[in-house]
Parts: C-alpha cells; sequence; structure tokens
C-alpha cells in the first residue's frame, strides 16, 4: 500500500500499484466501495496479469484518509487522481471507472485531456439524478444520514445479501457517502455525458447481464462507444463476476 499527499489537503490518498508493462491502467471504485477490496482479483487476472495497475481508494474510503476540509464531490476526487497521475510521473494512462468511479473518470479525463488512451467505464453515472441508492442516501439531510441512516443502509444491505458493500460502507466516512451521493444527483458544471462522448480516448461502456435490458446501450453504441456485457453479474459485477469483469476491460483496452 503506497501514500499520496495532494496539495492543500491534510491527508494520505492511499493505493496498490500493481507492476506490470504498458500504459498504466488506474481502477476507481464506486460509492461506498474501495479498489483495494474489489479489485485486486481482477487486476491480476490472467486477461490483465501483465499491467500496471494502480488501485486508488477515493479520500473517505477503503485505507485512504478522512480528510474534514475535503469536499467529496465528484470534481474533488477527480482533481486529487489527476495531482497523483501528475505525482506518478505518467505520460500516458488509462482510466477504469465502475459507477461513481466511472463519473468520477469522466472528469479526470477532461483534466488529462489527450494523456487518456481509453477509458473504460462500467454502469457509470452518465447523468445527474444518481442511482437507487445515491437518491436514497442524497434524500435526507447530512446530520440525519451521518448519526442514523449510515448504520441503517449497512444493515439493510447484509440483510438484503449485499454482504460485500455492506462490509467496505461499514469502513468508510459517512460524511464522504452523503456527499458522494448528493454530487451524483445534483450533478456538476460538467455534463458527464457529454464529456464522456466528445473526449478524444478510446471509449467503452460495461454492462452487468442482469442490469439489462437498457435503453443506453442503443444510445451509447450511436455515439461510438464500444458496449460489453459481463455474463451472470448486475451492476455488483467485480464481486459477482471478476474473471469475467477482467475480460471485458481487456477486450476495451484492446
Amino acid at each position: 500500500m503506497k501514500s499520496f499527499h495532494p496539495r492543500r489537503i491534510k491527508g494520505a490518498l492511499r493505493y496498490l500499484e500493481i507492476n506490470g508493462s504498458g500504459v498504466p491502467i488506474i481502477f476507481l471504485h464506486g460509492l461506498g466501495c474501495a479498489s483495494s477490496f474489489e479489485y485486486p482479483s481482477i487486476a491480476t487476472a490472467e486477461p490483465l496479469a501483465d499491467k500496471h495497475s494502480i488501485l486508488v481508494d477515493f479520500f473517505g474510503s477503503g485505507y485512504s484518509d478522512w480528510p474534514s476540509g475535503f469536499g467529496y464531490r465528484i470534481e474533488d476526487h477527480a482533481q486529487v487522481i489527476y495531482e497523483l497521475v501528475e505525482h506518478l510521473g505518467f505520460d500516458v494512462v488509462d482510466l477504469y471507472g465502475h459507477s461513481l468511479g466511472g463519473t468520477v473518470a469522466i472528469e479526470t479525463a477532461g483534466l488529462l485531456k489527450d494523456r487518456v488512451r481509453h477509458l473504460v467505464l462500467s454502469e457509470a453515472n452518465l447523468d445527474s439524478g444518481g442511482g437507487q441508492f445515491s437518491r436514497d442516501i442524497a434524500s435526507v439531510n447530512e446530520d440525519i444520514y451521518v448519526r442514523q441512516k449510515h448504520l441503517r443502509t449497512v444493515q439493510h444491505s447484509v440483510a438484503s445479501g449485499n454482504a460485500d458493500w455492506a462490509t467496505t460502507l461499514r469502513l468508510s466516512d459517512p460524511k464522504s457517502v452523503y456527499l458522494g451521493a448528493k454530487s451524483l444527483v445534483e450533478g456538476s458544471a460538467s455534463d458527464w455525458r457529454e464529456l464522456f462522448y466528445k473526449h478524444a480516448a478510446r471509449k467503452s461502456y460495461i454492462f452487468g447481464q442482469r442490469s439489462l435490458p437498457n435503453a443506453d446501450i442503443e444510445v451509447l453504441t450511436e455515439n461510438g462507444i464500444k458496449t460489453l456485457v459481463v455474463r451472470d453479474a448486475g451492476h455488483s459485477m467485480s464481486l459477482e463476476n471478476p474473471e469475467g469483469l477482467a475480460a471485458a476491460i481487456a477486450e476495451a483496452l484492446t
């Protein structure tokens, strides 16, 4: 586990680095998740085993710190990932982001511009309004979520059979989860979908089979986005079919 201290932030961002060859791929996780929990088995799976991989835990998640002055919005996370790429000295990168992490990847790509070779998303939030979980989290005020609803969300996740997400959610900063969800619901000054469509990188979007049908497949295809499907998986595809997700990411990078 390595640490990075961004400018003007009192806290350490932590990440796993798996040495390999070629263009580095940076893994960005979803809301209440952690790359250090989800992606080691994917980054080391046969289709990606020779890649140079960086598995980042966002501030407020996993092994990273919970800096009190950090904003925890999509654009805040993107700025930190941009600074991490600068710190590591990468001239070009591939970005993979899931759900909230996919939206962060879009904003990061906007900052890095032509230094992003491939932009690979899996069930990312392309539009404001959020998904089921983020809307539910953001439906109350911050104090109620932090003091009461965070623990209830963890308990509900366990009861509904989503114990893996409950594990990383339990270890996340409740404030960071709330502000991340609120950011997804409110959107940002940037139109995420348009940023994605217009970016010069080679772009792919991955769906879990259980999330289909989804009308966005046609829309994305019409806009030149390569679409891929991970069989026997839904939104939590990294946990439900890690081998399938690794193969899909590898295909997106070809």
